[in-house]
Parts: C-alpha cells; sequence; structure tokens
C-alpha cells in the first residue's frame, strides 16, 4: 500500500466535495470575496491532491525515493496551512491563520523542488 496515493485519492474526494460545498451550499452565505478565498483553497488543493498521486506512483526503492518521500509529506503540510487557513479565513476564522498560509505555499515550493530533484 503507498500512503501517498490513498492520502492523494482521499483529499481528492474531500476536495470535489468542498468544491461542490462551496458552489452550491456556501454561494448564498458567503461574500464573493470570501467565496473567491474558498475556491482558492479548493484549487490548490486539487493541484497538489495529483502531486500526492505522482509521489505515489514514483516511489520505488531507489535513493531518489527518500527526496520523494520528504516531497509527499510537504505536500501534505502544505495542504493543511495553505488549504486548510485559506479555508478557515473564508469563514472568519482567527486572524493569527493569515501568516500560516505562506508557511503552506513555502512547503509547496519545496516539495516541487524535491520532486524535480528526485527526478534528476
Amino acid at each position: 500500500m503507498n500512503l501517498f496515493i490513498v492520502f492523494g485519492a482521499l483529499l481528492g474526494a474531500v476536495a470535489v466535495a468542498l468544491g461542490a460545498f462551496g458552489a452550491h451550499a456556501l454561494k448564498s452565505r458567503l461574500t464573493p470575496a470570501k467565496l473567491t478565498t474558498f475556491e482558492t483553497g479548493v484549487r490548490y488543493q486539487f493541484y497538489h491532491v495529483f502531486a500526492l498521486l505522482v509521489v505515489g506512483l514514483l516511489q520505488g526503492g531507489g535513493p531518489e525515493s527518500a527526496l520523494l518521500g520528504i516531497a509527499g509529506w510537504l505536500f501534505l503540510v502544505g495542504m493543511l496551512l495553505f488549504s486548510g487557513s485559506i479555508y478557515w479565513l473564508a469563514f472568519d476564522g482567527p486572524r493569527w491563520l493569515g501568516p500560516i498560509t505562506p508557511l503552506g505555499g513555502l512547503a509547496f515550493v519545496v516539495g516541487w523542488v524535491l520532486l524535480a530533484l528526485a527526478a534528476l
């Protein structure tokens, strides 16, 4: 069993559900700006679901596998910090979450760089 494929598949299902929730249930409850914020969280979560699936599919046993594993965990942390904080902010969550969002973005960037290094 590859954990990154499992996480990718489950978080993909969550992203679809959140996207549908945003498009239907939240349309009348959030301001257009907050709905756009929410949709940004969903979009970035979805992008990184595919990154997780790629990591899971590429993982073997070679030396690049360690870099792929770190990249996968960074994509997961990035989803939690970036998309998670954006979801909370869209619902007027605590303002201290704002500075956490860039940390999630940084995790995404480093994950992509490690994925590239693993491919080399």
